[in-house]
């Protein structure tokens, strides 16, 4: 996380977190506010729903309608944008006071990803260190920094067996 900036969390009007964000985002650019107000989110999640036709589809749903997470060094200024703008009921806090996100919550919202070094390459023979196959040993066959995976190629039963896993449940073998 930035030094001064922090994640608040502002409440709005059911059905205008999109707007809000939008005309947040546009004052930052109108009024040359970028270190000010780092970052407008509207976290979502998207699902596969079966529709009346039994057919599939993927719906993106908000996960707290009615809230916009914001990135911000909190000033006057600052706050002044965010409150006055249409459809913005508040920031959330006691009394309407910002009160900015711990760096837990930030983390398991998944507003930003923490830095993963990853310290094995892809031919490399790895031990897993995690889950139920913890204490295997295998060879890094591909690696995904951006979906936090890499797929190991582990022997069992006689068989060369492709796993995937998470980029902290693997160690290089020294």
């Amino acid at each position: 996380m930035a030094e001064n900036a922090k994640w608040y969390v502002v409440h709005t009007y059911s059905g205008y977190e999109n707007k809000v964000a939008a005309t947040i985002e546009k004052a930052v650019e109108n009024r040359k506010l970028q270190s000010l107000i780092h970052d407008v989110k509207v976290p979502t999640i998207v699902e596969e729903e079966i529709g009346a036709d039994n057919v599939k589809k993927e719906v993106e749903r908000k996960l707290f309608p009615g809230y916009v997470m914001i990135k911000m060094v909190m000033n006057d200024e600052s706050w002044y944008i965010v409150r006055n703008t249409r459809g913005v009921t508040g920031f959330v806090g006691p009394e309407s006071k910002p009160v900015p996100l711990s760096e837990e919550e930030v983390l398991a919202f998944g507003m930003e990803k923490p830095e993963i070094n990853v310290a094995y390459a892809v031919d490399d023979s790895v031990r897993i260190v995690d889950g139920p196959l913890s204490g295997f040993i295998g060879n890094v066959d591909a690696i995904d920094t951006g979906k936090n995976m890499v797929r190991v190629i582990v022997s069992m039963f006689g068989r060369e067996t492709p796993v995937e896993l998470e980029l902290d449940q693997v160690e290089p073998l020294e």
